[in-house]
């Protein structure tokens, strides 16, 4: 067994750090303690109940731990920020990690927790955890505690909270969970209007795959991404690739920049497809930018309203899909539905537009750069279509065993 982190500031919340600590400790799970105060001349002494001093940490800063401790808070917090970041991944015997904090205390901790790998126990009680906390969770699996109230002391209900936090990752420390399964993963993307496809797919490859869906909402593409950089996928299916609507178009459910980036970086076998391209996402339909009032809207349900994306919009997607798949040096295949991009995207349904998904597809076709392992695909199919499914596994297999490639690469299925 290794040994569970307590990291916070023990300048300011050393006795809130210390009872954890010793929570843990009395389940038989051993523990590691680490300072991150930004003192302005910190003791090389740590003080009670630390294992490693803040010094220790800020050593990992770049610049050394003279960046640190500046006397500047602002600029020491972002420092020693760093330097924990570069810290924490490094420890050897880390099982798991609790951070305590408040405003600056959770957003000094969590940079490091999210570049744990997924899986690692690690669990942030801050004052922040009541609101929105996609900027501290990022595309990990922190789980972020509510301390109620401040982290400013021990009372009736700190010690109870805290003792949560203490006892849940004890026992995750103790008990962990194995993958148990020994096929290799893929991860696929998926959206509501486009469910029929990837359970079509997820069905077929079953046997042989352990498929991971990733729900197609910003942070679930950048969590598949971050699983595939830490080398947990043997391949990605990204057939819901509708993250870059809301990047291209302001909507609320967007991709980051760097979407696919890690896809270039791994060359893991990509099979990508043009699933819910022809949607953004707005929240309410009072929350909808008035500059859009004049377009085409589908009120998916009480707080979420779609927009037709329109030509000049899916050219820009095509554009950066473009960028980043001639980015990849790994097989690449991306098919075109030209049935339709999703459910709404049928004839007969509020989004069908042909003309517009002409766009996207000749968009892609003249800015990809085609090669014998990266290939667009035409299909007739609607994206729904069980056929459409079918040409998506036949791709897979095909990009992940690229000596038996088929001769489908620019053709029309």
């Amino acid at each position: 067994m290794g040994s569970a982190y307590v990291v916070g500031t023990f300048d300011t919340k050393g006795d809130e750090l210390r009872y954890v600590a010793e929570l843990i400790r009395e389940t038989g799970v051993p523990v590691r303690t680490v300072d991150l105060a930004t003192d302005t001349a910190p003791s090389d002494t740590a003080p009670s109940g630390v294992d490693v001093p803040a010094r220790e940490v800020a050593a990992w800063h770049p610049d050394g731990a003279d960046a640190v401790f500046t006397g500047d808070r602002g600029s020491a917090v972002a420092a020693m920020t760093q330097a924990f970041a570069r810290f924490l991944p490094a420890q050897r015997d880390l099982d798991g990690v609790v951070g305590l904090g408040g405003s600056g205390g959770t957003a000094l901790v969590t940079p490091a927790l999210q570049g744990l790998p997924v899986g690692v126990p690690k669990f942030m009680v801050s004052t922040m955890a009541a609101g929105d906390v996609g900027a501290y969770v990022g595309a990990s699996d922190i789980a972020m505690l509510h301390s109620v109230t401040d982290v400013a002391g021990l009372n009736r209900i700190s010690r109870r909270v805290l003792g949560n936090a203490a006892h849940a990752l004890a026992g995750a420390c103790a008990h962990p969970v194995p993958a148990g399964d020994t096929r290799p993963a893929v991860g696929l993307t998926m959206f509501g209007v486009t469910t029929p496809c990837v359970d079509a797919v997820a069905h077929r490859l079953g046997e042989t795959y352990d498929c991971l869906v990733f729900h197609a909402t910003g942070t679930g593409g950048a969590a598949m991404e971050k699983l595939a950089a830490d080398g947990h996928l043997a391949g990605v299916l990204d057939i819901s690739t509708t993250e870059i609507c809301d990047l291209v178009a302001g909507g609320v459910l967007a991709a980051g920049e760097h979407r696919l980036d890690a896809i270039a970086h791994t060359g893991i076998p990509y099979v990508g497809s043009c699933g819910a391209l022809d949607m953004v996402n707005f929240g309410a339909p009072d929350t909808v930018p008035d500059h859009y009032s004049d377009r085409l809207f589908y009120p998916h349900n009480p707080q979420i309203t779609l927009m037709r994306t329109t030509a000049d919009e899916v050219r820009a997607i095509g554009e950066f899909l473009a960028r980043k798949l001639n980015a990849c040096d790994g097989p690449v295949r991306f098919l075109l539905p030209e049935g339709g991009v999703s459910a709404l995207d049928a004839p007969g349904q509020a989004f069908h537009d042909p003309d517009v998904d002409a766009v996207l597809f000749d968009t892609l076709e003249r800015e990809v750069r085609q090669t014998e392992n990266r290939r667009l695909i035409r299909s007739r199919h609607h994206l729904n279509d069980p056929e459409f499914a079918d040409e998506l596994v036949a791709a897979f297999t095909d990009a992940t065993n690229p000596t038996s490639a088929q001769s489908t690469s620019t053709a029309r299925s």
